[in-house]
């Protein structure tokens, strides 16, 4: 589709300069070897460069890119010819509704958002076991049976915790 071997058009000097952006600007000084086009010079924008008018200003799939702000600006779009973009000043509760309505009409869409494509449950996932499976009898990890251990190793009540701290000085008598 598009020309991939356009060169990067880069601002004369701006790899020499901090103040001096890479973003384009055509050499004009009398004595500039840019825009003599001399060779080891970056390249200057010319019309050879261009893309075929075919595919010129379409996006990347292939498809026209059209805005829209609401459910009226679908009329007479092609979900064969055109990719819809929401527009960014549209709000949750309309872009909700637009998303299904475009999908309901398999339209692309250039900007779904994350929280459309997954949405979020409240509800963890479940695992169905099998009867007698043995991934069931074994625990997950032994970080967890660490855990219930030492859990397991602390007294319940004030007068075992009272015991045992007399213990530990006897022993370090």
């Amino acid at each position: 589709m598009a020309n991939t071997s356009k060169p990067a058009f880069i601002r004369q000097e701006s790899w020499r300069y901090k103040r001096v952006k890479p973003a384009w600007r055509r050499a004009r000084g009398v004595t500039s070897k840019m825009r003599k086009e001399e060779s080891g010079w970056p390249a200057k924008v010319k019309v050879g460069y261009g893309t075929a008018a075919a595919t010129r200003g379409l996006h990347p799939r292939g498809l026209q890119e059209r805005r829209i702000h609401g459910l009226s600006e679908l009329e007479g779009l092609d979900p064969k010819i055109h990719i819809i973009r929401i527009s960014a000043r549209v709000g949750e509760r309309k872009k909700l509704t637009l998303l299904d309505e475009l999908r309901h009409r398999n339209f692309h869409i250039a900007n779904p958002g994350k929280k459309e494509e997954k949405p979020v449950t409240t509800d963890e996932p479940t695992t169905e076991e099998a009867p007698g499976s043995e991934e069931a009898k074994i625990p997950s990890t032994s970080r967890e049976t660490e855990e219930t251990m030492e859990e397991s190793a602390e007294p319940e009540t004030m007068e075992e915790s009272s015991k045992d701290e007399a213990n530990e000085e006897e022993e370090d008598k």
